[in-house]
This record gives structure tokens, sequence and C-alpha cells, in this order.
């Protein structure tokens, strides 16, 4: 293999919630398992599409403390809880270390969605002085990023990046250039959403992007199958630990993987639908590649983007099938999680980052007919493969957002 880029960043901490559990190993037990989450919502009872992949058994209250919990938005409780584990699996303290060395970097799109709505009924309904005043920064999607820091004392940058679906691959991607640049020692990168309200799943219904297989939820997230009819959305925060390898090494840190390229593009082509050349998404991938210093033939295994809908699984499968042949194994985890909008990127980097450390790739799920315009190597089951060196996960994003990111076995 050609020798990794030397702005390599290690992972040494990973935390994930995900419909697929509200821990990293169950989340990745329930990966490898091929087990759909998706069900029904008493949330979105009555709507046209009543159904989501939610995060099973999240306790707030238990899990952050009754006295935070209700004055945070569900996607910073997400997000702060992802961030506790992956501190607790790289073995940091906040209570030792030099926070001003320490950044945040969390991708999110659409804030605090629940809060919005449920203080725009209280003013409809009730009279303004119901309103919270904690309702703006409850909403605003930078909290996550301000919570964020404000929990593990972090004085370095803080930022949220909001590039949609791409948005926790883009702050993997600023997050190594914080670490690159000397800027901090450690960042906690990654991406946190909870959109799954009544208004926000009625906008994506209006548009035609989700699955309408209501009488089959569990098999409606059918990425690259020919029956696919759109995505099942999802809620999640994933968030790593990101360091530069000498220093994880000085601290005799366990290191799950490497990012060790990231490339991003705009396709500057529509508000909704990908550019049917995929060649923004081609350049980000060409972009990353490169950034790592690794050759198209050297790539292993792909987590896609791979949503569900009809136009970004062609679209994407071409790109794949040009740039990387037919060596790389594929999957896409949103078969099992749904999609999980600006945290999948990073819950799916994280997931990359466990096929590479444990030499499995999870299977696609609910994929029993390959689209013929798909010419790709598909995991439909569970595979062990101990060869695995280098890897990719792709994120594509509406308004023409690509990001991609190369991962190394550590």
């Amino acid at each position: 293999m050609t020798t990794p880029s030397r702005g390599a960043v290690a992972i040494t901490g990973i935390g994930l919630v995900t419909a697929a559990g509200a821990d990293t190993r169950t989340s990745w037990e329930r990966v490898r398992s091929g087990r759909p989450t998706a069900a029904p919502d008493p949330q979105l009872a009555g709507l046209p599409v009543d159904f989501s992949c939610r995060v099973p058994d999240f306790d707030a209250g238990r899990l952050l403390g009754p006295g935070s919990a209700w004055r945070l938005d569900r996607f910073t409780q997400l997000a702060i809880v992802a961030a506790r584990q992956a501190l607790a699996d790289a073995g940091l303290d906040p209570e030792t270390w030099d926070g001003t060395r320490v950044g945040v970097v969390v991708g999110n799109s659409l804030g605090g969605t629940a809060t919005l709505e449920e203080q725009h009924r209280r003013f409809r309904e009730d009279a303004p002085k119901s309103v919270s005043p904690l309702m703006i920064p409850m909403g605003m999607s930078n909290m996550v990023a301000g919570h964020l820091a404000i929990d593990v004392r972090a004085h370095g940058p803080s930022m949220v990046t909001a590039t949609a679906c791409a948005s926790g691959a883009n702050a993997i991607g600023v997050a190594r250039d914080l670490l690159r640049s000397g800027t901090c020692d450690v960042v906690l990168a990654g991406g946190a959403e909870s959109a799954l309200t009544p208004a926000t799943i009625t906008g994506l219904t209006r548009m035609g992007g989700l699955s309408a297989r209501r009488d089959d939820p569990a098999g409606a997230s059918r990425p690259f199958d020919a029956a696919r009819d759109g995505f099942v959305a999802a809620e999640g925060a994933g968030i790593l630990v990101l360091e530069r390898p000498e220093d994880a090494a000085a601290r005799g840190a366990f290191v799950h993987a490497r990012v060790v390229g990231f490339g991003a593009s705009s396709d500057a082509y529509h508000a909704t639908a990908p550019d049917p050349s995929g060649a923004g998404m081609e350049r980000a991938l060409r972009a990353a590649l490169a950034d790592a210093g690794v050759g198209v033939g050297e790539v292993d295994h792909v987590n896609a983007h791979g949503t569900s809908t009809p136009l970004n699984d062609v679209t994407e499968g071409r790109v794949l099938r040009r740039v990387l042949g037919e060596r790389p194994l594929v999957t896409s985890t949103k078969g099992v999680t749904g999609h999980a909008l600006a945290a999948a990127g990073a819950i799916e980097a994280a997931f990359t980052a466990l096929a590479l450390r444990d030499g499995v790739v999870p299977a696609t799920a609910n994929l029993t007919e390959l689209d013929p315009e798909i010419d790709l190597d598909i995991a439909k089951e569970t595979t062990a493969r101990k060869d695995l060196e280098v890897a990719v996960s792709t994120s594509l994003g509406f308004g023409g957002h690509n990001a991609a990111l190369v991962l190394a076995a550590a």
C-alpha cells in the first residue's frame, strides 16, 4: 500500500448514539447483524409517513441529569452523551487536560426542530408569554458545539458545519485541519441530528424524499436495491476523539483507525437533486485519495452514502465504479440505521473505523435485488475481511455538498 499522508490523525475515541443502540458497542453489534431499526413512530401518528429510526431507550434525564437535560434540545443531548462515551473510550479526562488546546467541531443542519415546533405551538395556541425564554438557545444549531465545549471544558475553537447530510464528514475534515495546523492537540468531531418532528417529516414527505412503505417500515430503507423508493429519516449522534498519532502514541492510547484523507466539493447544480454526472462527488473522492496518498486500486472497503433514494444510489454507484473499480466491498449502513441527516457522515465514519479495526464489513440490510444500473460489489451479508487496510466513507448533502473521507487501519 502507498504510504499514507503525513497529515494522518488518530481516532482514539468513538461515541455513538443511534437508532441501532444508545452506545457504541450496541450500535456496532446491531449494524453487524444487519437488522433494520425502522419502526412505526407514535410521534408521527396520522402522517402520510408515520415511521422512522429513533434512538431506543434514551433517557436524557438519567444520562445528563434532569437539571441539565431540560435545558437542551434532543439533538444536543445526543451529542453530549456520544461525546462523553468517546472521551471515556479515549481515556481522556477534561478535568486534567489543557482545555485551550481542545477543539470541538460538530455537524448539524436543522437545529432544535422539536423545541421550535413546540414553542411555535405555544405561541399560536396559548400566548406569547407561554413561550420559553430558552427557545432560541435550545433551537440554534450552533449551540450543539457551544454546549459540548461547556461540558468538556474545551476552550479552543468550537464550531458547527452545516452542509446538510455532508455535515458530519466535513466536521471531521475541519477537525483534522485544526490538528495538522497545530491549533489544537485534541478535537472532538462528528455530527448530531434529531429532527423527527411532524413538520420536518411532512416537509421531507412533500418533497418526495422519504420511503412510503408504511406497511413494511423495517424493509423501507433498502440502499442500492431495485425496489427502493426513498430514505427513512433517523436521528443520532457520532463523535470521534481525534489526535495526532505521535500524541496518541506518547500517552499509550489505543487507536481504532486513522483519518488519512479528506476531500470536499460542490455540485453547483440543484438544490436537492445530485448532479446526474456525479462530477462533484468524483472531485471530492479523488481529492480525498490524493490527500491520503492512496491509489484508486488500494481501497478495500467503502461505507457509501447509500440513502435508498432512486437518484442518489445510481449516481453514487456510477462514481464509485468509475473511480475505484470493482475491488472494494461496498456497504451502506443506512439499511439498518436509516438516514440521520447531518449526523450520518460522522456515524458512518465511525462504522468505517470499526470495520477496519475488527476486519468486518457489515451487510447492506434489505438488499434483495441489486439495481441493474449499479455495478458494484455490495455486501449482502456481513463479511469478515482480515485484509482491510484502507476504506472510504462518502457523504452527499442537499445543496450539492460532497465530502469523502479516507481511513486507514491503525
